[in-house]
């Protein structure tokens, strides 16, 4: 899969642009409305992660293990979090994100 980056982001930030307007004015949305805003952050979130694990599955074993050792050392503290998203290990417990 040849993720389009740009469409990706451009969704993902217009869904959260949606819901920044609908924070700012809650009393001209309806329930469904606000549910739609949501659903719609959640599965713009859930195509970028699936476009990050398909990437990062698309490389070769050892570029997949370049890459999580540059994650570690780059971005250490968020570390889990690259490796739940890229290994598709998503935990149902918000703890694997606290640090």
């Amino acid at each position: 899969m040849n993720a389009n980056w740009n469409q990706l982001m451009e969704d993902h930030e217009l869904a959260y642009f949606r819901a920044d307007v609908c924070l700012g004015s809650p009393q001209s949305f309806s329930l469904e409305e606000k549910k739609a805003i949501c659903e719609e952050i959640e599965a713009s979130a859930k195509e970028i992660d699936a476009a990050f694990r398909t990437d990062f599955n698309a490389l070769p074993p050892i570029a997949q293990g370049e890459m999580l050792d540059y994650l570690q050392k780059v971005d250490i503290e968020h570390f889990e979090w690259w490796k739940a998203i890229l290994l598709g290990e998503m935990s149902e417990s918000p703890s694997v994100f606290l640090t």
